[in-house]
Parts: structure tokens; sequence; C-alpha cells
């Protein structure tokens, strides 16, 4: 069976291989592997109550896989395992070979969505630098180009003015506040939603391209 998004038909096919490594004009994003624990955990715990703040709250009874090796392999070969099935696909964020943060697309859906929602989150001495909007211009144009999807979005706690800057920097459209939408450190969160449709990358692509890449 096909699908119709905006005059096109859309044939379903093979979740596409992935590759492993995408390049922004300052940033590299690869999947982290075991290999990368120290470095993640290093990160992760100097930034811990700025970040955990702004992200759903860890399971009770997980361990923290910035401190367990043993979980941060788990949640290695899960990502792995979600890429290779075409759910998700997540990256870590380095700069000069150091890794500072990731930007995922998650929550991807085929059928008559062809969907993916983007997170990311960056070391607190990192920010500020334009290399998150570098990595988020990076996975849209992975998304689309690679994945053939048709439309992607960033959900974003209306305080989280870190954030925010990062969708005027890329001008992502505004979509609207979706309420209580996700549980944030506890709390059921507001959201500001903002989409980029294949067709608005394709008249936008030059721009971002030689903005960012």
């Amino acid at each position: 069976m096909s699908t119709r998004h905006g005059g096109r038909v859309v044939h379903p096919a093979a979740t596409p291989q992935a590759p492993t490594r995408l390049y922004g004009r300052r940033i590299m994003l690869r999947p982290l592997t075991e290999s990368d624990f120290d470095a993640y955990g290093e990160v992760r715990r100097r930034n811990g109550d700025w970040l955990t703040s702004w992200e759903p709250s860890r399971p009770a009874g997980t361990s923290d896989p910035a401190l367990d090796r043993t979980a941060f392999r788990h949640r290695c070969v899960a990502r792995e395992r979600e890429r290779q099935t075409g759910h998700a696909y997540s990256f870590g964020v380095f700069v000069d070979s150091a890794f500072v943060g990731e930007v995922n697309l998650n929550n991807v859906m085929r059928g008559a969505m062809q969907t993916g929602t983007i997170g990311y989150w960056i070391d607190r001495d990192k920010a500020g630098n334009g290399y998150i909007a570098e990595g988020v211009v990076v996975i849209t144009k992975f998304a689309f180009e690679d994945l053939q999807l048709h439309r992607v979005e960033v959900c974003i706690i209306p305080r989280n003015h870190n954030s925010l800057r990062v969708m005027e920097k890329v001008g992502f459209r505004h979509e609207g506040r979706a309420k209580g939408f996700l549980e944030i450190n506890g709390v059921w969160e507001d959201h500001d939603r903002f989409g980029c449709t294949n067709d608005e990358w394709t008249v936008r692509r030059d721009e971002l391209i030689h903005a960012w890449l």
C-alpha cells in the first residue's frame, strides 16, 4: 500500500541504512559506544542539575548511565537497536574530537505520518556557540535527505530560553503550545512545538547549508 503526501505518492520501503557519522561545519555526530562512557559521564555529572531540570524523570529502580558503566552499555545497545529498526537515531556531538552533548531524532513514525522529533542537550560550558543549532540543521538534513521523512518537530518548555534560542537561529515554524505535553522532572509541562516539513526544507536548504554546514 502507498500513501500520499502533498500530492505525491510515497511508497513504503525498507528502513534506510543510516550513516554512522554526520558532519557540520564545526561538529561531528556519531552514535555513542561503550568507549564513550568516561567522557559522557564526566559531562553529565558536571551538568547534572542544569540538565535534569529539562528532562523526564529516570524510572524508579534504574541506574544512572552517567555513573554506571553497565547501564551506559545497555543504553548504547538500546540506541543501536532503535537505529537498526528505524525507530530513532541518536548521535553524540563532538567538537574537536571532544564529546559535548547529544542531538537525537526520536519517535520516528512511518506510514501516513513520516515524522520524527528532534531533541538535544549540550555541556553548559559549550552553550552559546551555536553547536546545537548546527547539529539541528545536520540532523534535519539527514531526516529529509537520507530518511525521506515528511516532517520533523522540536518540542520545548516555554521557559527554556536556551532551547528556544536554537529555534530562533534555525527558523523552524512555531506551531503552537501543547498543554501538559510531557512529564519533565516530575511535572507535566507545557511545550511549544516547532515544525519543519520536507517542502520547507527544500525551500530553505541552500540558506541553511550555507549558514551552518
